[in-house]
């Protein structure tokens, strides 16, 4: 996966015609980095892919349904993909992939105790945003307005600015998170 995810990388840069100096300039990641990435040589982290798929117009799970092949009707929990971020300790399990006919998905994310993931710019302006915790607590902050949540409490907003996404400890944090393309 991580091939194909170089690959698509590089094509979704030639398709917007845009020169490696252009997309870090576009999405805040140097130069360097997104030439490493397009070339296989490291893998994102969730901010990095989060930036590009911000300047692609994509959400991150967008980015990588494109590097998979067209997702079933019904995806078995032992089939559904998981991405790590093992720098940040993010874990994100695509539990109904996107799909381009549908506006929503669903993901469930892993954060361990101390992580701390920040996203300057939604990857669609306006996209919705549904988060049910299940174990742990977590601090999100959307828009600038900051949430405490711990285990069954929901949040709901649309995405504009930027956000964060916190575990205090000391337990990980599991939630899932519904998300729905304006």
């Amino acid at each position: 996966m991580e091939v194909r995810l170089a690959e698509r990388l590089a094509e979704l840069r030639g398709e917007h015609g845009w020169s490696l100096d252009e997309l870090a300039e576009r999405s805040g990641v140097s130069r360097s980095t997104l030439s490493r990435l397009e070339r296989g040589e490291i893998s994102p982290t969730a901010a990095v892919l989060g930036r590009l798929g911000a300047a692609y117009g994509r959400t991150t799970s967008r980015l990588l349904a494109e590097v998979e092949a067209e997702p079933p009707q019904v995806v078995r929990a032992g089939e559904q993909r998981v991405w790590r971020d093992d720098e940040t300790g993010f874990a994100r399990r695509s539990v109904s992939p996107p799909h381009p006919g549908l506006r929503g998905e669903l993901v469930e994310g892993t954060l361990r105790p101390g992580a701390d993931i920040a996203y300057d710019t939604p990857p669609v302006p306006g996209l919705e945003q549904h988060i049910w915790v299940l174990d742990g607590s977590v601090e999100i902050t959307a828009n600038g307005q900051a949430h405490e949540l711990r285990a069954g409490d929901c949040l709901r907003f649309r995405l504009w600015g930027s956000s964060r996404f916190r575990c205090p400890g000391p337990e990980p944090a599991r939630y899932v998170l519904a998300v729905v393309l304006p």
